[in-house]
């Protein structure tokens, strides 16, 4: 095992579970890295999802995050975007 690499889990909503057609997924990710790589990640994988880059929200361990904050191996990431209804 690499001490390089860490490994978080993602979970989808909305769009995000839409374009995946699933509702989590592991993924790893080099230490160091921001929570915005999720959603740069995500949008690589399903560019459909582009729209929602500038105005999708970060749960990073069940608090909002700023799109910088770093990744710790464990993570549970949740990538949020708006969503309307009533």
């Amino acid at each position: 095992m690499s001490n390089s690499l860490i490994t978080i889990t993602v979970k989808l909503f909305a769009a995000f579970a839409e374009a995946y057609g699933i509702s989590e997924q592991t993924l790893e990710f080099p230490l160091l890295t921001p929570v915005s790589q999720v959603l740069e990640c995500a949008i690589a994988q399903h560019p459909q999802l582009e729209q929602w880059r500038d105005h999708t929200r970060f749960g990073l361990n069940l608090e909002f995050v700023s799109p910088d904050t770093i990744l710790q191996d464990g993570d549970e990431v949740v990538l949020i975007p708006p969503v309307s209804g009533g």
